[in-house]
């Protein structure tokens, strides 16, 4: 039995509208997800900046990345006059206030305290996908 040409256009229309709602969404969450990172990525560096340690963390912000080309621990410890046990202390403390922005920016967008654990693991969710 034949279809109208019609009806397929008209089934095919939807098909392709959820489609694109689903990558809107996806699209969407990926930005919330950026924008999250970078604002802590921001008021780290204000922090940074404050303490005249610059250099120090745009050198340590390479290492929230997977770039091959990024410099090791000991060369950053020889760039910066640091001993390579100091520039490994750093960037734990790096690393952890980092996460403490990124939790502080996902709870200015949730209304109860208690779901920032659950959008934590959502835009992690979402960066890996």
């Amino acid at each position: 039995m034949p279809i109208p040409l019609e009806e397929m256009r008209a089934h095919e229309g939807s098909a392709a509208e959820a489609v694109d709602l689903l990558a809107a969404d996806r699209i969407y969450e990926r930005r919330w997800a950026l924008t999250v990172l970078d604002r802590a990525l921001a008021r780290l560096s204000v922090e940074y900046r404050a303490a005249s340690n610059q250099a120090l963390f745009d050198r340590l912000k390479q290492f929230l990345t997977d770039e091959p080309d990024r410099p090791s621990q000991a060369q950053i410890a020889s760039e910066l006059c640091m001993s390579e046990n100091a520039v490994k202390q750093a960037y734990h403390r790096f690393r952890l206030a980092y996460r403490e922005f990124v939790r502080e920016e996902i709870a200015r967008t949730v209304a109860v305290s208690g779901d920032v654990e659950d959008e934590l693991r959502h835009l992690v969710a979402v960066l890996r996908s």
